[in-house]
């Protein structure tokens, strides 16, 4: 039986448990696992993005090709910064009003639950996007590793703030 130092009432995190609190050995494994996986599902995204993209540079003319492929790379880098900027910020802001536990789970929850129908509509467009789909690819890669290069998560930060109102409340030190 193994004890932990972890007192009682940490709430647990989705992804992260109760490892948030200390911070030790297996939170730092659940975040590089979870980036790790996310960014495995993102390369397979990207790929998919550069075969659809394949097969529409091969219908344009090929004296277009060239000027085509350094737009599309221009686009592409671009959109990588724009993706990364846009994570920051949005944590940023989160960082200033970060979510209770129970409040981020409730919105993990409706975000999964509105995902389902875009999720959908989104499977033709990603035909109509071939032209496109290496800036928007980009542009994801960009926003998911700034998202997993922070310091902490807002989930954290309102976690701990909660726990010290509740010591506050209990007239715990």
């Amino acid at each position: 039986m193994t004890t932990t130092s972890t007192p009682v009432g940490i709430p647990s995190l989705p992804g992260l448990g109760t490892t948030w609190y200390e911070r030790g050995p297996r939170y730092w494994l659940r975040r590089a696992l979870g980036a790790a996986l996310w960014l495995a599902v993102l390369a397979f995204c990207v790929y998919l993005a550069l075969v659809l993209y394949g097969s529409f540079r091969d219908a344009l003319p090929p004296a277009v090709r060239p000027v085509w492929d350094w737009a599309q790379a221009a686009a592409s880098v671009a959109a990588l910064v724009w993706g990364w900027l846009v994570q920051r910020r949005d944590h940023r802001g989160k960082l200033l009003d970060p979510p209770a536990p129970d409040a981020f789970r409730a919105a993990k929850r409706d975000e999964r639950r509105r995902s389902t129908g875009p999720a959908l509509a989104a499977r033709a467009l990603w035909l109509i996007a071939a032209p496109v789909l290496p800036a928007l690819a980009a542009w994801a890669v960009g926003w998911s590793v700034a998202a997993f290069t922070v310091r902490e998560y807002p989930s954290e930060v309102g976690a701990r703030r909660r726990l010290e109102e509740q010591k506050g409340q209990n007239g715990t030190p």
